[in-house]
């Protein structure tokens, strides 16, 4: 697998981020170590932008995996294809990430099988190995290999949880929606929109994370706040930036629906 081109993983431009707190300097000192990383926080509050922020800013390429409940271990870690020639292997990005140094994030892992995820663990010991036994090869992480996980604990469920035994092979950050003056600000900086109007924005969505729990399975995250000041910021009148960006994408309950509305027209009248 030499004939990769890493290049091709790397994030070439730096990705908008701002830290909440010291998550920079403690994932540096996690990757030093090449200890795997657990983050976990609500659907939209930055996770993954924060993983490749800090892919760019380490120099380090970075291969993202969507879970899902279809996937199976073969997906990870790859397979044969059958051509007219014969076969040929073909290897999975956690095994391409393990075999150059990438950084390999698997992204809402509790969406996997638990009999699939568990094909990490010899890769977040001192192992640092990957069976490949379609192959019978025993693959040795590149030293610049690091996993990171990340998930919403606001969806756990009896069957959609990681077992212990996977959870305590990570270090792990808890994320959560930036400070209101935080969240402004990422907002007229991702999108060039007025911080007065950005802040009208943030105001709504601090209003419907508290309906969180009494109607709402989750707030309005912070990307979904984005796409609302981005539609502003392209001329669309703000209330029905809001309903097409805020309201109408969480909730199909129309007296949820109803509530916000109200929320966006006091803010916007």
């Amino acid at each position: 697998m030499s004939s990769v081109d890493k290049d091709q993983y790397k994030v070439h431009e730096e990705p908008y981020y701002q830290p909440q707190g010291n998550e920079v300097a403690l994932y540096e000192a996690a990757y030093r170590n090449r200890l795997p990383v657990m983050v976990k926080g609500p659907t939209g509050c930055g996770k993954s932008r924060f993983v490749e922020y800090m892919a760019w800013r380490l120099g380090k390429p970075l291969i993202t995996v969507a879970c899902n409940e279809d996937m199976t271990a073969s997906d990870l870690v790859g397979r044969y294809l059958l051509e007219a020639n014969g076969t040929r292997w073909l290897d999975g990005p956690l095994t391409t990430a393990a075999r150059i140094g990438a950084i390999c994030y698997l992204d809402e892992i509790v969406e996997a099988r638990q009999d699939t995820t568990v094909v990490i663990h010899p890769l977040t010991d001192h192992r640092r190995t990957l069976p490949l036994d379609k192959r019978g090869e025993l693959i040795q992480a590149h030293p610049d290999f690091q996993l990171v996980i990340s998930y919403n604990p606001g969806y756990q469920s009896l069957m959609k949880d990681l077992k212990q035994s996977t959870k305590q092979r990570f270090t792990a950050f808890d994320f959560d929606y930036p400070a209101v003056a935080l969240e402004t600000a990422i907002l007229a900086q991702e999108t060039g929109l007025d911080a007065a109007v950005a802040a009208k924005l943030v105001k709504i969505g601090q209003a419907a994370r508290n309906l969180k729990g009494h109607g709402l399975d989750e707030g309005i995250s912070t990307r979904l706040l984005v796409y609302a000041a981005t539609l502003i910021k392209d001329g669309v009148e703000p209330r029905d930036a809001c309903y097409m960006a805020l309201v109408r994408p969480i909730t199909d309950d129309a007296d949820i629906r109803e509530t916000l509305d109200h929320a966006v027209d006091a803010t916007f009248a």
